[in-house]
C-alpha cells in the first residue's frame, strides 16, 4: 500500500497566524472527544456488560467490535489527513509542450505577465503571492502560504488543506466519523433516555455525567459530519471542488466532469480493493497522473475553457 491547495467579502483567512495557531488545539480536541466517548461506550457501559453472558454479551459484542473497527479507520484516515502533503507546486513547474504540434515551450523567461496560453489553449495561471505558475486546479492557501494542488479547502480540524493528495483521506474520515458517530449515539440513547425517567440510574455521578456529554457530542457531530458528507459527495460526483463550485466556474459543460464513475475514480482510483482504506494501489499511482494532482483529463470540446 502507498500513500496511504475569488475574492470574497469577508474572509476568515484573514486571520490566518491565529489559524495556525490553533494546530495542536484542534488535536488535542479531536483526542479528547475520541477518549470520552471511548471511556463512555467501553469502560462506562457495555464493556462492563460483555462477560454477563447471555443477551448481555451479545448486544456488547454487537456494539463494541463495530465501534473498535470503525475507530480504527476513522483515526487512520484522520492523521492520513493530518500528516499528507496535499500537494504543491514543484519548483519550477511549467505546461507541458505538445511536441506533435511541434509547439515551443512559451514559458522561458521569469516574466510571467506577458503569458497567456499554454499549449492546451489554456489560460496559464500565475500566483502573484508566490511568483509562480499555478497549474490547473491550483490555489493559493493563505494559511498555509503557499500555492495547493487542486485545493479544496484548509480545514482547521485536520490542521492542514485538504488538496489533491489527501482528499480521499478526508472523505473516508468524514464518511468513518458520521458511521461511528452514529453507532456511539444509537447505542447511547437508552442511557440517555434514563436521564429524564424517574428511575434510579446506575453509575457514578462522573460516569453518569461522561455518558451524557459524549451523547450529545456525538449526536452534534453525526447530524453536522452527515452535512459536509452530502455536500462533499455531490462535488466528487461533478468532479469539482468546494472552491471551484464556489467561484460558480462549474457548469453543465465543466471540463472536468467526465461522468460519475470516472469522477469518482480521479479521487478513489481504479481498483476496488482501496476504496475505503487511506491509500492508493501502486498501480493506480504509476498510471492516474490525476492523483498526483498536476494534469487532469477533460473534455476535448472543453479544453479551451478558462478556469
Amino acid at each position: 500500500m502507498y500513500r496511504s491547495g475569488t475574492v470574497m467579502a469577508w474572509n476568515v483567512f484573514r486571520f490566518c497566524t491565529a489559524l495556525r495557531g490553533l494546530g495542536s488545539i484542534m488535536i488535542l480536541l479531536v483526542l479528547g472527544v475520541v477518549g470520552v466517548t471511548y471511556y463512555a461506550v467501553v469502560l462506562t457501559n457495555y464493556g462492563l456488560s460483555l462477560f454477563d453472558g447471555g443477551l448481555d454479551t451479545l448486544t456488547s459484542l454487537a456494539v463494541l467490535l463495530p465501534f473498535h473497527g470503525l475507530l480504527a479507520m476513522l483515526l487512520w484516515s484522520y492523521f492520513s489527513v493530518v500528516f499528507t502533503d496535499p500537494g504543491g507546486v514543484p519548483p519550477n513547474w511549467r505546461p507541458a509542450v505538445d511536441e506533435e504540434r511541434g509547439e515551443n515551450d512559451p514559458l522561458t523567461t521569469s516574466d510571467f505577465s506577458g503569458v497567456q496560453t499554454d499549449p492546451s489553449h489554456t489560460k496559464v495561471r500565475v500566483c502573484r503571492k508566490c511568483n509562480q505558475l499555478k497549474p490547473a486546479r491550483c490555489h493559493h492557501c493563505s494559511v498555509c502560504g503557499r500555492c495547493v494542488l487542486k485545493m479544496d479547502h484548509h480545514c482547521v480540524w485536520v490542521v492542514n488543506c485538504v488538496g489533491a493528495l489527501n482528499y480521499k483521506y478526508f472523505l473516508l474520515f468524514l464518511f468513518y466519523t458520521f458511521l461511528e458517530t452514529t453507532l456511539v449515539t444509537i447505542s447511547l440513547l437508552p442511557q440517555f433516555i434514563a436521564f429524564f425517567s424517574d428511575g434510579e440510574i446506575p453509575g457514578t455521578p462522573s460516569s453518569l455525567a461522561t455518558t451524557f456529554l459524549a451523547f450529545v457530542l456525538n449526536l452534534a457531530f453525526a447530524l453536522s459530519v452527515m452535512g459536509f458528507l452530502i455536500m462533499h459527495i455531490s462535488l466528487v460526483a461533478a468532479n469539482t471542488t468546494t472552491i471551484e463550485a464556489y467561484e460558480k466556474k462549474t457548469s453543465p459543460k465543466w471540463r472536468y466532469d467526465l461522468g460519475k464513475k470516472k469522477n469518482f475514480q480521479q479521487v478513489f482510483g481504479t481498483d476496488k480493493r482501496y476504496w475505503f482504506i487511506p491509500a492508493y494501489s501502486e498501480e493506480d499511482l504509476r498510471r492516474m497522473p490525476e492523483l498526483q494532482g498536476l494534469d487532469y483529463p477533460s473534455k476535448p470540446d472543453l479544453d479551451a475553457q478558462e478556469f
